[in-house]
């Protein structure tokens, strides 16, 4: 058997090249992607390497699967299809599918490839894998930070670097920041799944409006399944010197609502459910009046990404107006800030790295998101 190596810059070259030197009754064998070596070791380009054959004796059946996928032949083909040539064609499709998923993986690991990457851009790339940034975003900066170098012709130092790297994270999430500013209404509502922190987040944006707003503030609670949330929501109240009402039903919540009309804001503190099941969301749309009050999202920095964005799915019938981030000093990994925000275009109205009330709560301007993504942690 002959067997060649053959190497091209996409497959249908290699094919022809293969057919030119073995004919029709060529094999393949074998297919990889190559790299050439780029200058300075920069810019290599991608090669196919494949690996064909031609059996000089070739048993008939192969001979039939050459002349099912001639032109000619397969014009004068009858009708009616043998059994063998039916499963040849079949195998065929079956190949060709596997060869083009084997491509499409070979793309997608080319977009997030470090190889061929000048070194000095790699560091905010790398910052960003380990944060655990979604791919997009990568191969997004990735791009910018080559056209600003390829612009200094590679004259470049680590801080210029770092500080295009910046202002690309900086521009992309300040629409997202300033386009809904926090508490434009006067009834605020803190919703989230159990075990995210949310009584302890609501009491220190609450002590933030009593202490150095001087608002006039008064507490509503819903979450009436644990005695506990109930107890630590009054403990604050009582320290804050803020009014506090308990309620069970629809009809409580208005009666609630009428009653603290004069304040200036409103908190509203939600039961902990697990909002996976739609139920507790169906519960909860007919307990509260969300389309007139501010609704924020309480997600914690510590939950598998895959998992926060279930719960946004399952409030997406919930008119919420920002995120909430908690946990972020539990966690090394921040990345789901921005990829949240960037993906459902929605900002972050807080975040909060510990659980001293009425400290660790940050109110997150972009330069304050860019510092945590790329290093310089709070």
């Amino acid at each position: 058997m002959k067997v060649k190596k053959y190497t091209a810059s996409s497959m249908p070259e290699a094919m022809k090249k293969i057919r030119a030197e073995l004919g029709e009754q060529a094999v393949l064998l074998q297919s990889k992607t190559v790299y050439t070596r780029g200058f300075l070791g920069l810019f290599k380009k991608k090669l196919i390497e494949v690996v064909a054959a031609i059996d000089p004796n070739p048993p008939q059946e192969t001979i039939r699967l050459k002349e099912a996928v001639t032109p000619a032949v397969a014009n004068s083909r009858p009708p009616l299809q043998s059994k063998t040539e039916k499963n040849s064609e079949e195998m065929l499709k079956k190949e060709l599918n596997e060869l083009k998923e084997i491509v499409k993986q070979f793309s997608r690991v080319d977009h997030l490839s470090l190889d061929a990457y000048p070194d000095e851009l790699k560091l905010p790339i790398v910052k960003l894998k380990k944060q655990e940034v979604a791919d997009p975003l990568i191969t997004e900066l990735k791009q910018v930070l080559l056209e600003k170098w390829k612009q200094v012709k590679g004259q470049v130092s680590e801080d210029m670097v770092d500080e295009w790297s910046r202002e690309w994270l900086i521009e992309k999430i300040k629409p997202l920041q300033h386009e809904q500013l926090p508490f434009l209404k006067k009834f605020v509502n803190i919703v989230g799944p159990t075990g995210v922190g949310k009584t302890t987040t609501l009491a220190k944006i609450a002590a933030e409006s009593v202490l150095e707003k001087k608002l006039k503030t008064a507490f509503i609670t819903t979450d009436t399944y644990r005695i506990a949330a109930i107890e630590q929501l009054k403990t604050y109240a009582d320290l804050l010197k803020v009014p506090v009402e308990v309620t069970y039903k629809p009809a409580d919540i208005q009666q609630a609502i009428e009653k603290f009309k004069g304040y200036d804001v409103v908190y509203i503190d939600t039961a902990g459910r697990n909002y996976l099941e739609e139920q507790f969301i169906k519960e909860l749309r007919a307990m509260i009046p969300f389309e007139k009050m501010e609704n924020y999202l309480v997600l914690s920095l510590t939950s598998k990404e895959q998992d926060i964005h279930a719960v946004i799915h399952q409030f997406s019938a919930v008119p919420i107006h920002q995120f909430i981030f908690t946990k972020m000093d539990e966690t090394t990994s921040h990345g789901a800030i921005i990829n949240v925000m960037c993906q459902y275009g929605k900002g972050a109205a807080f975040l909060t790295n510990g659980q001293n009330v009425p400290d660790d709560l940050v109110r997150p301007e972009p330069e304050t998101i860019a510092d945590i993504i790329f290093g310089d942690r709070l």
